[in-house]
């Protein structure tokens, strides 16, 4: 995140107490306040972890106050399907920055639209690539989302959960307004507008090189 935080293409970060497991991590304050220290314009999303409406605002407001470039994930609903816009209505009428996550379906983005319209700059976060991995075409939800949210001036919409390059075309066609990529999608996005004729041949050489390298013979 801190060698990201240089490159232009990059205008903010997003992590999930999954991520942080995944990377060993424990102490979450104390990896906020170390990266905080150097991020310091770029928006930064951390989420609560809690999976009840009174411990969610709880720590939604301790997060909150680790930097004015922090907003805080809430998500779209608890474990067992009780709405949290209630809560997220609560927060930015109070002056804290969210970010509504797990957000599936055009419903669960026009309950939170109406919770976070008149409060403090918020992000919606769509999962595209979930939504793809029902086998459900994610465009549709997506750009429905972003005519909802034309109602809300503070609101941006996120492409979360992003599966390939093309999620990258798809999300900038519909007016999405931020799309989130990874390490490894970052590393592909020379590829945007290569001719595919020149990508043959480039394939076609990566498999020849590599065999060679491999010693193969028959």
């Amino acid at each position: 995140m801190l060698t990201l935080a240089g490159d232009p293409r990059i205008s903010g970060f997003t992590t999930n107490p999954t991520l942080m497991h995944a990377a060993g991590l424990r102490d979450y304050a104390e990896f906020a306040r170390r990266l905080l220290a150097s991020v310091t314009q770029q928006p930064v999303s951390f989420e609560v972890f809690a999976d009840d409406p009174h411990e969610m605002r709880r720590q939604a407001h301790i997060i909150a106050s680790w930097s004015d470039n922090v907003y805080v994930k809430i998500p779209v609903t608890t474990t067992t399907g009780e709405s949290m816009a209630p809560l997220v209505r609560e927060l930015v009428e109070g002056g804290v920055k969210v970010n509504v996550t797990a957000v599936f379906t055009t419903a669960q983005a026009e309950l939170v639209a109406m919770a976070v319209k008149d409060g403090a700059p918020s992000y919606v976060s769509v999962f595209a690539g979930r939504i793809a991995d029902a086998g459900i075409d994610p465009v549709p939800i997506v750009a429905r989302t972003v005519e909802i949210l034309c109602e809300c001036p503070r609101a941006e919409l996120i492409w979360a959960s992003t599966r390939e390059i093309l999620n990258v075309v798809q999300a900038h066609q519909v007016g999405c307004h931020i799309i989130t990529l990874t390490h490894d999608l970052l590393k592909k996005l020379d590829c945007l507008g290569k001719g595919l004729e020149q990508y043959s041949l480039e394939t076609v050489r990566t498999f020849h090189r590599d065999a060679l390298a491999a010693g193969l013979e028959l």
